[in-house]
């Protein structure tokens, strides 16, 4: 039975020809450089939500619980951190009509240009209308780079170096994240209190590289040929390559072109019983990356520090530990993806999270009470073990929630997978950012062991239904259906 979870049949291998270029590597950077504006975000929020002079200024009311479970339980200051994603959700469906009819650029060329009004106007506010609505548009700007860029990443890669590449805006995430803790660390020690607008104006730096490097960005290949230029896509994709010999791989995108321009409505045609396996991990996968807690940790860790006993100075510094454990963590992944695969990471990562969220939700519930303290040595082992806990994360759910659903998807369908990944993505982290206060108030330690069992949940999802995808074209990626245990009876 065992032998059953895994495709069956042998390797299969696409026949390829060329390798990673310097003009590959050099279009990557700057299109992977918009995870730099999703991480530094996610980043900039968490670190806001913790600063005693920005809560003043547009929350007063918090802090005022004097439960260590219940203090920063805000339905305004959740709706703060979750506003950007229902405006990137619904931007997402917008983006994926672009990205198919205008190229995977222009999406990234209106993402950055919307999320630099959206920074100016965060930075600018002086009340809580102007801070949101600010939030909103950083939200559609993401909504449109989100869609884009994972897609245009798989296309630009070669089949052997795929997931490397591709894990590629993992990183670019936890670097902007990275940089947003360093920002918030640096700036809360001003005077005078005003330094959480340096925090919000910072986000038009990695916008405005995004949008000026897509500028002068390539079209993929895919793209073009779906445009009808195959002179065009034959001279890019052999310098993409690095060799002339690129004619397999061009028959193959010819074909899949052919089959995508017979697709009037792709979000139609992903309900067909064809591309069930595809739809279902275009829902599932995102929907569980959030069900892993990550963004508890992403949006509240400075919190959650200052909940355990660190002053402001001290958590905000802690997040930006945690932080370089994730963003070492997403280099090995690059460096390992494509040679253990994407299941081996899922499943390893998946392990180490479950162990981590028990340990945590144990020392809470043992040693922090509704009120007092919890002494300092417990406080620390709570924050080397959310430091094993993001360093699963980065290795396993975070860069291959971008990759999977994107590498599995026939060309006909692809835009609309990858708005299919963002919307769901982006609505769990709503449903996260909106209620994860709340639930820490009155679920307590349990909320760890409930984000523990959903691990547990989704690491057997993997195991049992999600085939081996490394190495192979996206464009054969089909046979991998037809040798699986389960979907092959779909399909």
């Amino acid at each position: 039975m065992a032998g059953g979870f895994v495709v069956e049949g042998g390797p299969v291998t696409g026949g390829y020809n060329g390798r990673v270029t310097v003009f590959v590597i050099l279009s990557c950077i700057v299109a992977g450089s918009g995870g730099i504006l999703f991480g530094y975000d996610i980043g900039i929020s968490g670190g806001l939500t913790s600063m005693d002079s920005f809560l003043k200024r547009f929350f007063p009311d918090v802090g005022h619980q004097k439960s260590n479970y219940c203090k920063f339980d805000s339905q305004l200051l959740m709706v703060f951190t979750s506003s950007l994603y229902i405006a990137g959700l619904l931007a997402a469906f917008v983006a994926s009509k672009v990205t198919r009819t205008l190229g995977r650029r222009a999406s990234m060329l209106i993402g950055g240009s919307v999320f630099l009004a959206g920074s100016a106007l965060g930075g600018a506010a002086v009340n809580i209308y102007m801070l949101i609505l600010g939030r909103v548009l950083l939200g559609i700007g993401l909504g449109f780079t989100n869609q884009s860029i994972p897609l245009y990443l798989s296309e630009m890669a070669p089949p052997q170096y795929r997931g490397a590449i591709n894990n590629g805006f993992e990183l670019s995430i936890s670097i902007g994240i990275l940089f947003a803790n360093l920002i918030n660390y640096g700036v809360q020690r001003i005077p005078g209190g005003w330094g959480w607008r340096i925090s919000l104006s910072l986000a038009a730096l990695p916008a405005s590289f995004l949008t000026l490097g897509a500028i002068f960005l390539p079209e993929s290949p895919s793209f073009i040929i779906q445009q009808g230029n195959i002179e065009q896509a034959t001279v890019l994709l052999q310098r993409l390559r690095g060799t002339p010999n690129v004619q397999k791989e061009l028959d193959d995108l010819i074909h899949a072109s052919n089959i995508s321009r017979t697709i009037q409505n792709p979000f139609r045609n992903i309900l067909r019983r064809k591309y069930r396996p595809q739809l279902v991990l275009a829902i599932l996968v995102p929907f569980f990356n959030q069900l892993t807690g990550i963004n508890v940790i992403n949006f509240y860790a400075p919190i959650m520090f200052r909940m355990i006993g660190l002053k402001e100075s001290a958590s905000l510094l802690s997040a930006v530990i945690t932080r370089i454990f994730a963003t070492t963590a997403n280099i090995i992944a690059m460096i390992v993806v494509d040679r253990f695969g994407r299941r081996l990471l899922f499943i390893v990562g998946g392990i180490q999270m479950i162990l981590s969220q028990v340990t945590i939700g144990g020392i809470l519930f043992a040693q922090l009470k509704d009120y007092g303290g919890m002494e300092k040595d417990f406080a620390y082992v709570v924050f080397i073990i959310i430091c094993i806990f993001v360093t699963g994360f980065a290795w396993s759910w975070g860069p291959l929630t971008y990759l999977v659903p994107t590498e599995i998807a026939p060309l006909e369908i692809r835009s609309a997978t990858q708005s299919i990944v963002v919307a769901v993505l982006f609505f769990a982290t709503f449903l996260i950012g909106q209620t994860f206060l709340t639930m820490l108030c009155h679920m307590k330690s349990g909320t760890f062991f409930f984000f523990a069992m959903m691990l547990i949940i989704m690491t057997a999802f993997v195991y049992l239904l999600l085939p081996e995808t490394k190495k192979l074209p996206m464009e054969q990626m089909e046979q991998i259906w037809r040798r699986h245990w389960f979907w092959k009876k779909i399909v």
